[in-house]
């Protein structure tokens, strides 16, 4: 059985800016997700369900382990000298590193700390998702929001772990998308699925269908069809919907099935960040075989305008996705 580190030694060679540094980042992660995982498997114990009083930039309620995963990773990805900052869907601003660390780093990271925090109250899997980049502004310089505002095609890492019967850690550099589960019995993350690839034929959807109203018609037509009988295709596909991005993510990858989170009434240019969900869950998706829309476009090809964007949201299974764009362009 091979080690998460064991494994990125061997596949060194398929990070290309990297001599040690991709083991270095994420160890950080590999920390920050130990610790999250010693907690939520304590939450009903502890003093961290529930809301902690304060709202994040979006004017979300913030639960208390949202703030706690976000100075857990936080503080860990502080330690790693060859990260300049981050940038935090619970953090207003960006986070720098110190005066020479933002002169001198190479990366930068982004995350969601803790992707559907609501759910821990009742049990329910939620994870975190990551996103590294090679800083554009030169090194010797101060880093800047240009390096965190790079278009999703210029990832050169990215990842979740999902905290549930077992915390799995997900990754890809651009070589395929690897996952390591965790043996709490002796803190080691080890490789339990290589090279992940999407089924051929996906079977289910997952969208929250109780605002079916105020879907866009392309999206109803697209419910609709997924629910119509037609053996040739496979249909009707079956309904699951968890409410946690990675965890609904997770099993679409494993089992076959399509994720969407369209634009609203309420949320007309899509709920989900851009930059701290769509983009890192877009690069997994292409590097596992599948595709990543906001149901006109690539995601990987959005040129971001500020930390906090949103998009509509579409992803998982080809063949399922390009049926939804379809439909998208066909209503729109």
């Amino acid at each position: 059985m091979k080690t998460l580190g064991e494994f990125i030694l061997e596949k060194q060679h398929d990070f290309p800016h990297a001599t040690g540094e991709l083991s270095a980042l994420l160890s950080a992660i590999k920390l920050g997700a130990k610790i999250i995982h010693h907690d939520i498997n304590r939450a009903g114990l502890i003093d961290i369900l529930g809301e902690n009083g304060h709202a994040n930039i979006q004017g979300e309620r913030q639960m208390k382990l949202d703030a706690f995963a976000n100075e857990t990773f936080k503080a860990a990805l502080e330690a790693r000298v060859v990260i300049a900052g981050i940038a935090s869907e619970e953090e207003d601003n960006l986070v720098i590193f110190g005066k020479d660390r933002a002169t001198e780093g190479k990366y930068v990271v982004l995350m969601d700390p803790l992707d559907g925090s609501s759910n821990i109250d009742v049990n329910v899997s939620v994870g975190t998702i990551f996103s590294i980049y090679h800083r554009i502004t030169n090194i010797g310089t101060p880093v800047t929001e240009q390096d965190f505002l790079q278009p999703g095609n210029k990832q050169v890492a990215a990842g979740y772990i999902v905290y549930g019967s077992s915390t799995m850690l997900v990754y890809t550099t651009g070589c395929g998308v690897h996952a390591f589960t965790y043996d709490p019995s002796i803190g080691v993350f080890y490789l339990s699925h290589e090279n992940v690839q999407f089924p051929s034929i996906g079977k289910m959807y997952s969208i929250n269908e109780g605002y079916y109203s105020k879907f866009p018609m392309g999206v109803k037509k697209y419910i609709k069809y997924c629910q119509k009988e037609d053996e040739k295709t496979n249909r009707p596909y079956t309904s699951r919907y968890i409410g946690s991005l990675v965890s609904d993510f997770h099993r679409n990858l494993l089992k076959g099935g399509i994720y969407i989170y369209p634009s609203t009434a309420q949320y007309p240019n899509g709920k989900l960040r851009l930059l701290y969900e769509g983009n890192p869950i877009a690069f997994l998706a292409e590097q596992a075989g599948g595709k990543a829309t906001d149901g006109y476009q690539r995601i990987l090809d959005i040129v971001p305008q500020k930390l906090h964007q949103r998009t509509p949201y579409f992803v998982g299974v080809k063949s399922m996705v390009d049926d939804a764009d379809r439909f998208m362009a066909e209503n729109p």
